[in-house]
């Protein structure tokens, strides 16, 4: 009330205050959404009609598809990484639900390609062996529109020989040759509870889950562990699966363990509340926007029929908020996937982090013991979809929590994201109602805190922190300084956009993460108490610009033979040419940050400022030690903590040296140093010279250049 909590009458609070407190009405019906909403507003509950999303004045979950085609962005990208474009290329898919359900139904018309071979609900069993795309398509849709329909709707004209549709209550049901292939069987005659099973083992593209019920589980699992009797009879084990590629529409359609282990006989899956997360995330997105329209409704800014037309209009702006937040999840995926068995280590050691914080149960998330994991490691694979999935929400909840108790949420480099949460119909009429969100803080952190992990992976940020020592608050800080000064979001979106195999895209993601880490623990090194995140941004970038365009100057031999090795690998691995040199400028300009932050602090101009550095750099033989710390990858995370500080401090001797000895002359003063020590210098040279004649560099070896280096700079 007025901005007070107030707590109901004759009510005892032992816990705090927690006023944002939203419902979900059960089965997605309008009428429950309504009632709970009009309870809200009888009560004077701050949220109003935002209490409950999806009534008669919200969105329609049904009717947008939004559940649906979240998961459809899922099984894409599953397909996409197989080199097949489900949009296009035909799939034989199977599945659960029927073509009146919210899931499945939407579904199944998400491509004109697809060739639904088999399907089941609770009435009917469906079967179509060789279905003409376009033709079945037509029928599906058509059947989509009635009020009310079941399989047996059908018309049985469209469906190919020897398929039908056949009730669940038969006794038996005889079958077809083609249906005896499509399920891989000898029998003639089957129960259907035989056949439902014989459905989800048939050799398959894709299964859909878009009905309700588990029914699939691990070998190891017994049914009585499932915990679903309805559907014992016919549950059959991951194992057992002939399919290429499973999507959860539905909840609980694959039970944990039973994904794990899908997974690992190499078959494609995430998990339930990744595939369908985009339901939940579109009442989301409904709750924040009311919460800030209601606000000017209560202001007298805003009439409630122009606030519902308003809601209206920007059905479509809150489907693409929704599904981009589907597509870059299961990109992050992908990218921390990728790591497989090299990685593991590096996860295993944020998963422990994660349960000593309380913020992990391993025994409930299905997560094998160190022990069996490494085990997995030795055999050259590393965490499945399904278990990067939960450290991922783990990692995301974390980050989120500690951007809330960061100052981000109110810092001005972070009102893009405040204003990116929001469609743009809204952004350009209602930006002050934005600005002022009652949960702006909170809406900047999920939304920052999701795009670290998506765009880095899991173990970059983390892992900056650990090396840094500073709080995840302060890396995500650091994050928005560097994104916004290398203006990444362009570099992302060619990435995106460009023509390339998908392993090819992956492997730029992961290197701009790299690049990212580097830069990023150059700006928490660098930071400035009391400076804000926008003066920062601002500071940075004007240096970069200047020193951006005399880099063909500026950049040493050494630096310049290794970035351009850097790009020869992209090339080779088939990535555009333009996009190989925006990442490779963005690994030309690593220190720029320091070498900015010196100039600033000395005033001294920062061209100059580079050059000593560069100068000091090339003559100690410090550039070839730091990039080859930065191309280091080792297993063990303490290793890669080791290597990734090596790569910093190789900058920061230099920068503490030239703070120390430059002066306003820092050219000259470099030059008189290494004059006074010729001899020392000669002797470091030598010791880098053989060292680059190593076959392969370790850390231990970097580490004794970096002791040595120090000690040298170190001389006045």
């Amino acid at each position: 009330m007025k901005g007070k909590v107030v707590h109901p009458a004759d009510v005892v609070i032992h816990d705090g205050d927690d006023p944002y407190f939203v419902v979900a009405a059960d089965k997605g019906t309008a009428t429950f959404s309504d009632v709970a909403n009009a309870l809200a507003l009888e009560r004077n509950f701050w949220l109003g009609d935002a209490f409950a999303s999806g009534g008669s004045v919200g969105y329609d979950h049904k009717a947008m598809g939004i559940t649906a085609k979240g998961g459809w962005v899922s099984v894409v990208r599953h397909f996409a990484e197989m080199g097949i474009n489900v949009q296009k290329q035909p799939v034989r898919v199977v599945g659960c639900g029927d073509m009146s359900g919210d899931v499945f139904g939407n579904g199944m018309l998400l491509s004109k390609a697809i060739k639904l071979v088999a399907a089941f609900d609770h009435r009917h069993i469906f079967f179509d062996p060789d279905p003409d795309p376009a033709a079945s398509w037509k029928e599906r849709a058509r059947m989509f529109k009635l009020p009310r329909s079941s399989w047996a709707d059908y018309d049985t004209k469209l469906i190919s020989k020897g398929g039908g549709v056949f009730p669940r209550s038969a006794k038996s049901i005889k079958l077809t040759p083609q249906i005896k292939a499509l399920l891989g069987v000898t029998e003639n005659e089957m129960e259907p509870s035989a056949i439902l099973s014989a459905i989800l083992k048939a050799q398959a593209d894709l299964i859909w889950f878009g009905g309700i019920g588990t029914y699939v589980k691990a070998r190891s699992e017994s049914n009585s562990e499932v915990g679903d009797r309805a559907n014992d009879a016919h549950r059959v084990n991951a194992e057992d699966l002939r399919a290429a590629v499973i999507g959860e529409g539905a909840n609980l359609g694959v039970t944990q363990a039973a994904r794990i282990a899908f997974a690992l006989k190499g078959g494609r899956i995430n998990t339930d509340f990744i595939d369908n997360s985009a339901g939940v995330d579109c009442s989301d997105n409904e709750v924040n926007i009311k919460i800030a329209l209601n606000a000017e409704v209560a202001a007298g800014k805003l009439k409630m029929p122009a606030r519902n037309d308003l809601l209206a209009s920007m059905t479509e702006g809150v489907a693409h908020l929704v599904l981009e937040d589907n597509r870059l999840q299961t990109l992050a995926l992908s990218i921390a996937e990728r790591g497989g068995a090299d990685a593991l280590p590096s996860h295993i050691r944020l998963i422990e982090g994660f349960e000593a914080s309380g913020k992990l149960d391993r025994a409930v998330e299905g997560i094998a013991s160190n022990e069996e994991l490494m085990r997995r490691a030795g055999d050259g694979r590393g965490l499945t979809r399904p278990e990067l999935a939960v450290v991922m929400a783990t990692a995301k909840l974390s980050l989120q929590d500690a951007i809330e108790h960061s100052t981000l949420g109110a810092d001005k480099a972070a009102l893009p994201d405040l204003i990116a949460a929001f469609p743009p119909q809204m952004q350009s009429t209602h930006r002050k109602a934005i600005e002022g969100h009652r949960l702006r803080g909170e809406i900047i952190a999920t939304k920052l805190a999701n795009r670290i992990v998506n765009r880095l992976g899991l173990i970059h940020p983390f892992e900056m922190a650990e090396e840094e020592g500073c709080t995840l608050g302060d890396m995500a800080e650091a994050f928005v300084v560097a994104e916004q000064v290398f203006d990444i979001p362009v570099l992302w979106a060619a990435i995106e956009a460009g023509d390339m195999p998908e392993s090819t895209r992956l492997l730029l993601f992961d290197q701009v993460a790299a690049e990212m880490r580097a830069h990023m623990a150059d700006v928490q090194r660098n930071s400035v108490a009391d400076r804000t995140n926008d003066k920062a941004v601002a500071a940075y970038r004007a240096a970069v610009g200047r020193l951006s365009g005399a880099l063909k100057d500026l950049l040493p031999p050494e630096a310049a033979r290794q970035t351009r090795a850097f790009g020869d690998r992209l090339n080779a691995a088939g990535a555009p040419k333009k996009i190989v040199d925006q990442l490779v400028r963005l690994a030309e300009l690593d220190g720029v940050i320091g070498v900015a932050a010196l100039s600033q602090r000395t005033g001294v101009d920062v061209l100059v400022t580079t050059q000593a550095f560069t100068a000091l750099g090339e003559s100690l033989g410090l550039d070839w030690a730091q990039g080859t710390a930065m191309q280091l990858s080792p297993r063990d995370p303490w290793e890669r903590l080791l290597a990734a500080g090596l790569s910093r401090d190789f900058q920061a001797m230099r920068l503490d040296f030239l703070s120390r000895n430059g002066g306003k002359k820092p050219v000259e003063a470099v030059a008189k140093w290494e004059a006074a020590n010729a001899a020392r210098v000669s002797g470091f040279r030598h010791m880098i010279d053989r060292a680059r004649m190593t076959a392969a560099p370790s850390t231990a070896m970097l580490a004794q250049l970096a002791g040595q280096a120090r000690v040298l700079l170190n001389r006045a």
